[in-house]
């Protein structure tokens, strides 16, 4: 092997690590769901090459109304997926799309988008 090859093959190798570390070992954020008067834990997400926050813990057996804000024209954000509860919605670019649901068990809930590259997790207690 001359210097270049191994110049290559080490930005490869280092390139992989990163992409392993920021998929699967980064710091996530967390937010806890606002109950409103009526009751409802409301949160507001922000969609921008992923999900902020990306991890949101909620009460068990109370109502789930989250808002999210899709801020840009990815064609990968253009819909949100909650395969534990059946819930697929279309996020149209620079609105707000309310996705509301009841969480009747804890337990640790994904959800993505269409193409399954952005993650979040639900987090009932």
């Amino acid at each position: 092997m001359d210097t270049a090859e191994i110049i290559v093959t080490l930005t490869g190798l280092a390139l992989v690590a990163f992409v392993v570390w920021y998929f699967f070992f980064s710091a996530r954020q967390t937010a806890s769901a606002v109950s409103s008067s009526s009751g409802v834990q409301e949160v507001d997400i922000t969609v921008k090459g992923g999900y902020s926050p990306d991890v949101i813990e909620v009460e068990r057996g109370k109502p789930v109304q989250l808002s999210f804000y899709r801020d840009e024209e990815n064609s990968c954000s253009e819909e949100v997926l909650f395969p534990d509860f059946s819930i697929r919605r279309d996020l149209p670019a620079f609105k707000t799309t309310l996705v509301e649901l009841l969480p009747d068990k804890p337990g640790r809930f994904e959800f993505t988008c269409g193409m399954g590259m952005l993650r979040g997790s639900l987090v009932v207690k």
